[in-house]
């Protein structure tokens, strides 16, 4: 059977199969058999006796089925895939934990005085947590039981809340370590080192982006976000400048130590001798020594001796909270980009920092961790049904020929590299607003990827030109902030039913979904600048 027929039965069958409620992984595994069966033995469609007389079933284990169980095998196998459930149960620790609620306060003393502040407090708790685990849901969850409530109180508006809470809770897909663009990364055998880099910059615009939008929505019209009673603890601007600052002191001096005793043991160990085709590691060779000692002593002297003993006392006491929180980014993220671990050891270190932060708070417990364990079970084994199903029907759809089918389509119709992007963003868009991301980066992403690394690069975008080396980087981020977009969209935006579990029952769905529209405007936005200026991937890499 030809390939195109091939093509418009996958897409009415998987239309159907989920408008009819089944599950996005057992649809894809049906579909797969059955573009196998229409590509190399059809004649079983019309006669099912046939069975074992034709080229897929006369000799099972070989051929097309053993590329394709090889396929399936070789994806499941892969080491990486290990640090999604550990990254899951991090974020599900962290949510059970008290380390959110104190980071929370914490934030909120340095900004309750400003308009909007709770609001702006909401994200910037959303973009920490997002660079702890890279999880989506359970940050919605945690920042509805936390910051909801609170801003309703206050007498912000509904919608503010709302918005800010899915779009601030959503962040988790762009800024790494986000389990998308390790997804992506497998699938399309991209560095997933290489994707967090290039994800660092648009998952910031993006937080700020939602942050301005605050801030300038509740300038023009201050009812929004009403400015909270003054507290007994609060000082004034100044007063609190000069605790932010002692605080911000001490922490320099604290990390620049640290730093400092790990540059010193990798030079007396020998561990930071460089090698051939090596980089040196990051803030942890012998050159670094004297900046890092020099950091330190000049954090600890302004603690000490510029800012004094007493606001840097009350700066430590009322900026603690944040303290856990950065350690175990700085565990994370420190690990894999100062050369001390891969993706899944950085995964390992960071959950196992949780745990220990939850141990010396005096939170663990084992119901603590079998619940945790519990979340990570179910969410794991979602994930990686969809997987086997999504990666059953990808490979049998290329054994079909289908990506070389409709790269063929789309180069073939001469349109211009931009239109094409363009109705690539648009397709992410409809297909997000109503499947789940695993599914698409495993359907679409093979199909989509290929065409576009065939476009002529310097017709991507308008300023700037990507080098051919970072065009698949460059499309990984691309498509994460995609689906950002695709976590809001009704009318099955995952954001909106986590929040809808833990919000107050007078926040109805259609509530939710109209608080969001707002924000999805800030996303296309940021998705626009993507488009437009590709090379703001790179600024890093």
């Amino acid at each position: 059977m030809d390939v195109g027929t091939i093509s418009i039965v996958l897409v009415v069958g998987l239309i159907t199969l989920l408008a009819f409620g089944m599950p996005l992984g057992f649809a894809s595994a049906v579909l797969a058999l059955l573009v196998m069966v229409m590509k190399f033995e059809p004649s079983l469609l019309l006669n099912p006796f046939s069975f074992g007389e034709g080229m897929l079933t006369d000799n099972p284990g070989t051929g097309a089925l053993y590329i394709l169980t090889q396929k399936i095998f070789d994806l499941l196998t892969e080491y990486v895939l290990i640090s999604v459930p550990l990254f899951i149960f991090m974020a599900a620790l962290l949510e059970r934990s008290g380390v959110a609620k104190e980071m929370y306060d914490s934030l909120d003393f340095w900004l309750s005085r400003v308009r909007g502040g709770i609001a702006i407090v909401t994200s910037l708790m959303a973009v920490i947590m997002a660079a702890m685990s890279g999880i989506i849901g359970g940050e919605v969850v945690l920042l509805g039981l936390i910051a909801l409530p609170q801003m309703l109180r206050l007498g912000y508006n509904q919608n503010l809340a709302i918005g800010t809470i899915c779009a601030s809770g959503s962040l988790g897909t762009m800024i790494p370590p986000s389990i998308v663009l390790i997804i992506f990364g497998l699938i399309t055998e991209t560095s997933i080192k290489a994707l967090f880099t290039g994800a660092f910059i648009p998952g910031g615009m993006l937080a700020s982006f939602i942050i301005i939008y605050i801030i300038v929505r509740t300038q023009l019209n201050p009812s929004l976000a009403p400015l909270p009673e003054p507290r007994p603890d609060d000082v004034s601007g100044v007063t609190k400048l000069g605790y932010f600052g002692a605080f911000l002191s001490i922490l320099v001096c604290g990390a620049s130590t640290l730093l400092f005793l790990r540059a010193l043991f990798n030079t007396v160990t020998g561990q930071n001798v460089l090698a051939e085709d090596v980089d040196p590691l990051f803030l942890g060779m012998s050159y670094h020594l004297p900046w890092l000692a020099g950091y330190a002593i000049a954090g600890l002297v302004l603690a000490l001796f510029v800012f004094g003993r007493d606001r840097s006392r009350a700066g430590w006491k009322h900026g603690k909270g944040l303290v856990p929180p950065l350690t175990v980014i700085g565990i994370v993220l420190g690990s894999i980009y100062g050369g001390v671990s891969g993706i899944t050891e950085a995964a390992g270190m960071g959950a196992l920092a949780v745990f220990v932060i939850a141990l010396l708070r005096g939170e663990a417990s084992v119901a603590l961790v079998w619940d945790s364990l519990m979340r990570t079970l179910r969410s794991t084994g979602t994930i990686i049904w969809v997987t086997v199903g999504a990666a059953a029907l990808s490979g049998a759809y290329t054994l079909a020929g289908g990506p070389s089918y409709i790269a063929e389509l789309i180069v073939g119709a001469e349109m211009p590299t931009m239109l094409v992007l363009l109705t690539m963003m648009v397709i992410l868009l409809f297909m997000g607003a109503f499947m789940d991301w695993v599914g698409i980066v495993l359907l679409i992403i093979p199909v989509f990827l290929p065409i576009v690394q065939r476009l002529p690069i310097e017709e991507i975008g308008f300023i700037g030109q990507l080098e051919p080396r970072h065009v698949a980087i460059w499309f990984g981020v691309l498509f994460c902030m995609n689906m950002q977009v695709s976590f809001l969209s009704p009318p099955f935006g995952p954001a909106a039913f986590y929040l809808k579990s833990v919000a107050p029952p007078h926040i109805s769905l259609t509530d939710i979904f109209r608080g969001f529209l707002p924000f999805i405007g800030v996303q296309l936005v940021a998705l626009t600048v993507l488009i437009v200026w590709p090379p703001i991937v790179t600024l890093l890499l």
